[in-house]
């Protein structure tokens, strides 16, 4: 089946050619989800096929999260070993994240960290065949940004790709806290956590997951006039 730009593509789809027929022929990238084979252009995996400039993927659903460096995630402890502690953030394996991994930490003063906390935290290190470490400091933030999350929140499980549209450069969750008050914090392993009055909960939850099937642009358009609605139902 031939396929365009933001069709609903499957793997042995071919990409038309007109697609590229405004770039020229070796100016073109093919992203994750896409083949070059005998000269046509095929899709390897499910999902959106998109484009931004001279770049084309296909935007799929991934259900497992793969770490990676630098990235903010968050976690539920498991278990304690030694001075470490194993925390499950979704991925294939647990991740380890020691008791100095903490803001003012010191072989005195630990932290008070217990079986099912939940964590915002940063990985550190992700590499294969090595369970990720995880930290809860971070230089480039405020103080405070990174480490436990209020047991009075909520945590909810979303894809990845909307976890990433949250954090996309339009903002779209500053817009939603304009007329209304809540903390959250967004996990790139596609967890979220909200805190907030019991009748906010439910339409920002709602909200959130209405943004899944549109763009980055109808996001910003429209964002904030969902969570209205949903918070008048």
């Amino acid at each position: 089946m031939e396929v365009n730009v933001n069709d609903v593509v499957l793997p042995g789809d071919r990409v038309s050619s007109s697609n590229f027929s405004n770039l020229h022929k070796s100016s073109k990238i093919l992203g994750p989800g896409l083949r070059l084979f005998e000269g046509q252009v095929y899709v390897s995996k499910g999902g959106v096929l998109k484009q931004n400039k001279l770049i084309f993927w296909v935007e799929s659903q991934k259900k497992r999260y793969v770490p990676a460096s630098d990235e903010f995630v968050i976690g539920i402890v498991t278990q304690k070993s030694g001075d470490y502690y194993k925390v499950d953030i979704g991925a294939s394996e647990l991740a380890s994240l020691s008791y100095l991994s903490f803001e003012g930490a010191t072989k005195k003063l630990r932290p008070d960290i217990k079986v099912g906390d939940a964590l915002y935290t940063k990985v550190l290190t992700a590499k294969r065949d090595m369970e990720p470490e995880l930290v809860c400091v971070d230089s480039h933030w405020k103080k405070g940004r990174l480490g436990f999350l209020n047991t009075n929140g909520f945590i909810f499980t979303c894809s990845l790709t909307l976890t990433q549209k949250l954090l996309s450069k339009n903002r779209p969750l500053e817009k939603m806290a304009e007329n209304r008050k809540f903390e959250i914090a967004v996990g790139l392993n596609g967890r979220i956590w909200i805190n907030a009055d019991t009748e906010v909960v439910k339409p920002l939850i709602n909200t959130i997951l209405e943004l899944e099937l549109l763009s980055e642009e109808e996001i910003n358009k429209n964002c904030s006039n969902i969570f209205s609605k949903n918070c008048k139902i």
